[in-house]
């Protein structure tokens, strides 16, 4: 089944962004994280991903600063409570076929449950000892208006650890000038034919 919302994806990427699944907003946008209370967008921007804050709508922008999206389940539901364990079968393979095929260096996923799903296992947040492939594994808080007892300064400073840990990568590996106060990938190559329009060329 396809996704109502496309993935954002292109080779080489700094981070690419796993929420759970499209909820009912989402889906009807066809976009990522368009539930205006929902603080992904402003939270990628204050931690320092994006030079200033997107709209759900320029999702296809974050390609410029090295960021991908995606999800791990396909299908739409009113919360990601209404997934069954179905939802997540073969996105595993399907992650790890994203990571062997455009290389990004960081996965993060936005939710505990969102790992779960994949992997069937409860993860702490953070770097993960998991890895797929090259590819580092990062759990962030969910950004979703059902997750506001986490305080708003609690899920930042979790998104800047993951933004220091994608610095200090590009410092180790000889990055030099990939790290600006605004952290933009310069030189980062966007493969528009499979970007912008949503075709990641992987199973649905």
């Amino acid at each position: 089944m396809p996704s109502a919302v496309p993935d954002v994806l292109a080779p080489n990427l700094r981070v690419v962004f796993c929420g759970i699944n499209p909820g009912f907003v989402s889906a009807a946008a066809g976009a990522h994280f368009a539930n205006p209370r929902n603080d992904f967008w402003r939270l990628l921007h204050e931690a320092g991903f994006t030079p200033r804050q997107l709209a759900p709508e320029e999702q296809f922008e974050v390609l410029t600063s090295g960021i991908g999206l995606t999800n791990a389940a396909l299908r739409t539901t009113r919360g990601s409570g209404d997934l069954r364990r179905s939802d997540y079968l073969g996105s595993a393979d399907r992650l790890g076929a994203l990571a062997e095929d455009l290389h990004p260096r960081w996965l993060a996923f936005v939710g505990k449950e969102a790992y779960r799903g994949v992997f069937g296992e409860r993860p702490e947040l953070g770097d993960q000892a998991r890895r797929l492939g090259d590819t580092r594994l990062f759990v962030l808080p969910s950004t979703s208006p059902a997750n506001a007892a986490v305080p708003y300064v609690e899920r930042l400073r979790w998104f800047r650890e993951l933004r220091e840990s994608t610095v200090d990568e590009l410092r180790l590996f000889g990055g030099g000038g990939l790290c600006p106060p605004e952290p933009h990938l310069r030189g980062t190559r966007v493969n528009p034919a499979r970007g912008h329009t949503g075709e990641t060329g992987f199973p649905p």
